[in-house]
């Protein structure tokens, strides 16, 4: 059984450390403490792979190159390479519904009107995969989506950042190692 970890964002530099990629930057974070090897390009599945193993378990980790709303074309491509079942697929992914530094992790919930979950589900015919949502948003307002996602994380969001990847890396190897109901009980917040 491989398990298959996606980190949802869009390519390029100009997108780097914004909301809208916390998960592929927390991706990126969970292949280095975890000493994964480099990411490399794979054309076929449109994304950067990394494959290693978190002790006996085969996990793939999955940066999509494509833009956020066809992140499904990679993950489906993802799963079907790698034989991988939708339960056994987690996809990190940006929540601007949760309050920035908190984190939950669902399973078969709808897309929330992100659009790259959309396009997952869509491209795997099914809402049964994993989901770590990571809070994006920096007010207790409702804001338009388009005045959060792109904006650059500042000085002042770096330490709660940097406890939120922390938090995500643990989560994670709790989903892969002990299962992902056993990191629901510990890490919703």
């Amino acid at each position: 059984m491989t398990h298959l970890i996606v980190g949802l964002g869009n390519p390029g530099e100009e997108y780097k450390n914004t909301r809208h990629n916390i998960g592929r930057d927390t991706v990126f974070y969970f292949a280095k403490k975890n000493n994964f090897p480099e990411f490399s390009e794979n054309k076929k599945l449109k994304s950067l792979i990394s494959e290693g193993k978190l002790k006996k378990h085969k996990t793939v980790l999955m940066l999509p190159e494509t833009y956020m709303n066809l992140s499904g074309d990679a993950v489906s491509a993802g799963a079907k390479y790698f034989k991988t079942k939708p339960e056994n697929i987690f996809v990190v992914q940006d929540d601007i519904d949760l309050p920035f530094g908190s984190i939950k992790i669902s399973f078969n919930k709808n897309s929330g009107g992100h659009k790259g979950i959309e396009s997952v589900i869509k491209k795997l015919k099914t809402k049964g995969f994993w989901r770590i949502r990571v809070g994006i948003n920096p007010t207790k307002k409702k804001k338009d989506a388009a005045d959060i996602v792109l904006k650059k994380f500042t000085k002042k969001d770096e330490s709660t950042l940097r406890k939120l990847k922390k938090a995500i890396n643990e989560a994670l190897l709790c989903a892969v190692l002990e299962g992902p109901q056993k990191a629901m009980e510990l890490y919703n917040q």
